[in-house]
């Protein structure tokens, strides 16, 4: 509120209505690592205050163990059996009331055995599976509780590669996955590469190898009608899924040819923008809604882009989330 202040004193009226206007548009709260009594009132503060204004409350869960490859967003429950007495902490919280729950952004598509990690044993892969697990039978239970599970973004896994992560993850009892959260990808793009997976999952569900489904860079006529083929008409059938537009509204960011050693495209991109404003009426009957995710205005780390740096401002600090 201080900078819209500063603006209308500066007598730039246009960009602090805008700022306000961004700044009371319904966003996610995160929870992050508060301990289990402070998160059930934190979620149960959320989802009260939500349930008086007829509202839809979005929790982003993030304490994970080991997320973010312990880099700039790190942190996280200490333990398998820590997290899981949190989790059970939210869903206390939460409780009977309404609540739409993106599970742990970057859990499946940034697991232990891709941050370069000494887990040549899987082990702590295999327990990322099982916590997320865990939370999606815990919060699946609730009544009125929606969750996602995470499926990165179009630019990053194919939809071969995060469908058996989403299905041992545990999507059979969730309420679909999500998409772009932190990132910049398109409406279009994200709505494309979810509509391929939620195919590619039910077809992988009736026996079917992921293996053999079309990716987001297949043709589109290919895999339209490999679609129409092998994955129910009829999306009661399919998952669905959410997606992040708070910061879309201009795309994904491309580095200039050789300007960086390290681009870092998805870490405080130049010249982006807003996107479309949350709802639920999307248009797609898979896509459930596009949310505000990400707090806009939040930094995604320090970002040298593989100089000395720093070419881009740290603070404020890095928020939930990455990718």
């Amino acid at each position: 509120m201080e900078q819209i202040r500063d603006l209308a004193r500066q007598g730039r009226y246009q960009d602090a209505t805008g700022v306000l206007r961004m700044v009371r548009t319904p966003q996610a709260v995160w929870l992050t690592g508060e301990s289990p009594d402070e998160v059930a009132d934190a979620a149960r503060d959320v989802v009260r205050a939500a349930a008086r204004k007829d509202a839809l409350p979005v929790l982003a869960l993030y304490n994970v163990p080991g997320r973010d490859c312990a880099n700039y967003s790190g942190g996280g429950a200490s333990n398998t059996a820590e997290y899981q007495t949190w989790i059970d902490a939210v869903a206390r919280g939460i409780g009977g009331r309404e609540a739409l729950v993106v599970l742990e952004p970057d859990s499946l598509a940034l697991l232990p055995s891709d941050c370069g990690q000494d887990d040549a044993e899987g082990t702590l892969t295999a327990a990322r599976f099982k916590e997320v697990g865990y939370a999606v039978d815990v919060l699946g239970r609730l009544p009125r509780t929606k969750v996602y599970l995470d499926a990165g973004h179009p630019g990053w896994h194919s939809v071969r590669s995060i469908v058996p992560r989403l299905a041992q993850g545990g999507v059979d009892g969730a309420a679909g996955f999500f998409l772009n959260v932190s990132n910049y990808h398109t409406d279009a793009s994200n709505v494309r590469y979810g509509t391929l997976i939620s195919a590619c999952l039910a077809y992988a569900d009736g026996g079917g190898d992921p293996a053999h489904c079309p990716d987001q860079w297949t043709p589109r006529e290919e895999a339209d009608a490999w679609v129409a083929a092998h994955a129910p008409a009829d999306p009661r059938a399919r998952k669905h899924f959410v997606t992040d537009s708070s910061r879309n509204g201009r795309g994904p960011w491309t580095a200039p040819a050789g300007a960086y050693p390290d681009p870092q495209e998805w870490c405080n991109p130049p010249d982006r923008g807003l996107g479309a404003r949350p709802t639920t009426r999307t248009g797609e009957p898979l896509h459930d809604a596009r949310l505000w995710i990400k707090i806009p205005g939040e930094s995604d780390g320090l970002c040298l882009r593989g100089t000395p740096g720093p070419e881009d401002p740290a603070g404020p600090g890095a928020g939930g989330g990455g990718g």
